[in-house]
């Protein structure tokens, strides 16, 4: 129950803000009330439920600014995990992730793209042996995805990112690592740069509807 909460939450079918009714979910899951407390105290204990003085659970939120700072984690951690997985990946690792991009390259509804990004990149971080390492990053990289899937999606256009996606795969399938990591965290920090962007005009618009 928690996992396919975290999931509904981190896909923005549950928007930040919106309250959590103990009573609902139990219902929804058709468990009693104890579990989904339970599952709501972890899942506020990763950061994506707040709870409040009279409304109970809701949806953690986050400012830009918490954003941007996620992303640099996310930097960190996976360009840690793409280092150590490089030397590993095999060609059933490889192809499966260039097969993870043709489906992306065909799938027209921005709102999906999402999932397909993060498969591709769990696909080529798996191979680096660590499941605490791809557990934190599996978590962070939902909280910024709650954020960034719309909002960077409409924005960016997936053209940029599936170009440096199918560099990236091919840096990896070659074995270089340095030039795959610094092609990673470039590929992040435009993400930066694009919520920045989204941020500034969307100030800008609401100034101008004033």
């Amino acid at each position: 129950m928690r996992e396919a909460l975290r999931v509904s939450i981190s896909s923005g079918e549950i928007a930040p803000g919106s309250q959590l009714r103990q009573d609902e979910l139990a219902e929804r899951f058709g468990i009693s009330r104890i579990p989904v407390r339970e599952a709501l105290r972890q899942l506020e204990a990763e950061g994506f439920v707040t709870f409040l003085p009279n409304r109970g659970a809701v949806v953690s939120e986050l400012s830009i600014d918490e954003v941007i700072e996620l992303l640099e984690i996310r930097i960190a951690l996976e360009c840690h995990a793409l280092r150590l997985a490089i030397p590993a990946m095999g060609e059933i690792d490889l192809e499966e992730a260039k097969a993870i991009l043709r489906s992306y390259d065909e799938e027209p509804d921005p709102a999906k793209w999402g999932t397909f990004n993060w498969k591709f990149h769990e696909m080529l971080y798996m191979p680096c042996n660590r499941p605490r390492l791809l557990s934190m990053i599996e978590a962070n990289y939902g909280h910024v995805s709650r954020f960034t899937r719309a909002l960077v999606s409409r924005a960016a256009g997936k053209e940029r990112p599936q170009r440096e996606h199918y560099q990236l795969l091919e840096l990896c399938r070659n074995g270089e690592i340095e030039k795959a990591v610094r092609l990673l965290r470039e590929h992040i920090v435009e993400t930066q740069k694009t919520m920045r962007s989204a941020q500034r005009h969307a100030a800008r618009d609401l100034g101008s509807d004033g």
